[in-house]
């Protein structure tokens, strides 16, 4: 004799089975078929009025943020002649890129994005007065930015504004930082310059001592870390570079924070060991005598120039630091990828260890590296020196 289930009901019909989402699959697309897709979804959305709308009135009040704007603008050509700020052409370049390749649908605008967008802009506007009240130039060209911001805003509304907002900051990094900042910055840059390379000579086994921001060579030869040679330039390019890697890297928030904490040690360790190399040359400088004289003979160094001199200067070096900068970035990010493992990702990883009897060499066999970021949108889910120095002297810079 049986009796029913307490639990489960007599004539109960069986649960349906769940099933777990099935996730779109991911189409591997390369940069010029993920942006032609991405045009011609953008001419797909225009045809609605409710997409063409916000765009219009984005573009009608750029147009006229760039016609406030102009007499500022007009000189950042002038500002990128200067070696320090040389990158800036390409800041707006990869703005207008980053805004292509992360567009969203608009979606209806909300009253408080419209209040919103009107603050940015009118508080734009009021810093702007008062920078031609006290003759602020830097500063005034420094509004662009939220104002353009405020446009985004009003027109799109936050949909727009929270994969718009980045990209449109970013453009800060094309203006030239204030005199001020300038002044304060190059004194404290020359010294930790003048003390890593200094360093570093010495770890190497050369004879090399500080005197303020100056190197004395073994050999009485005097290297002067002037200006040019602080790292300021090195330092205004790599942080703008360590800010693009951040937003295309699809990094977590602690990540990014751990990123944008070592750029700047970063730029200054790359600008120490120009300025290392640029001493070990120094002082090898009479055995390369000849090859010197045979580089200046073909037109490769200035008449009285040093190689030393000419690999500071030269386009080699700046890329090598370049190379320098980007690597330990990358290896940082490797690094990081290794240090945290995310738990829905702990069990697969886990496993293949724990089923050949344990952990090879104290570290799972499954685990691998996340590899080099992708493009957001990409992703799987679509989600001077002294005169009277001792011997010959040379002003690096």
């Amino acid at each position: 004799m049986s009796f029913p289930s307490p639990i489960a009901p007599a004539n109960r019909p069986p649960l349906p089975e769940r099933r777990e989402p099935v996730s779109a699959p991911v189409v591997d697309e390369g940069l010029v078929e993920g942006a032609i897709r991405r045009g011609r979804e953008f001419l797909a959305d225009v045809r609605s009025p409710e997409q063409a709308l916000p765009w219009i009135m984005i573009a009608v009040l750029t147009a006229l943020l760039f016609y406030s704007y102009w007499m500022s603008l007009a000189q950042l050509p002038s500002f990128w002649d200067n070696p320090q700020y040389q990158h800036g052409w390409i800041v707006p370049v990869f703005t207008v890129m980053l805004l292509f390749w992360w567009r969203k649908p608009v979606t209806p605008v909300t009253p408080s994005a419209r209040m919103a967008g009107i603050g940015l802009l009118v508080g734009s506007f009021v810093i702007r007065l008062l920078c031609a009240r006290f003759r602020i130039v830097t500063i005034d060209m420094y509004t662009f930015v939220p104002a353009l911001l405020g446009v985004f805003l009003l027109s799109g509304g936050w949909s727009v504004f929270r994969w718009a907002w980045a990209p449109i900051a970013s453009l800060i990094f094309m203006y030239p930082l204030p005199d001020e900042a300038t002044r304060y910055l190059l004194g404290p840059l020359q010294t930790v310059a003048t003390i890593l390379s200094t360093f570093a000579l010495q770890t190497i086994g050369l004879d090399a001592y500080r005197d303020g921001n100056r190197i004395i060579l073994g050999d009485g030869q005097v290297l002067g870390v002037v200006d040019a040679c602080s790292g300021l330039k090195m330092l205004t390019i790599f942080v703008w570079l360590a800010v693009m890697l951040m937003m295309v890297g699809g990094l977590e928030w602690w990540e990014n924070l751990v990123i944008a904490a070592s750029a700047i040690p970063i730029a200054l360790v790359c600008n120490g060991f120009r300025i290392t190399v640029a001493g070990i040359l120094y002082h090898f400088s009479k055995p390369l005598e000849g090859f010197s004289e045979w580089l200046g003979g073909v037109g490769l160094l200035e008449k009285g120039q040093s190689l030393a001199e000419a690999f500071h200067d030269s386009l080699p070096a700046a890329v090598l630091m370049m190379v320098m900068a980007v690597g330990f970035l990358i290896l940082e990010m490797k690094i990081l990828s290794y240090l945290v493992v995310e738990e829905d990702s702990a069990p697969s990883m886990l496993a293949p260890a724990l089923a050949g009897g344990g952990l090879a060499g104290g570290r799972p066999a499954a685990v691998t590296g996340t590899g080099f970021p992708m493009l957001p949108g990409a992703k799987p889910a679509e989600k001077k020196g002294d005169s009277s120095s001792p011997s010959r002297q040379g002003n690096l810079g």
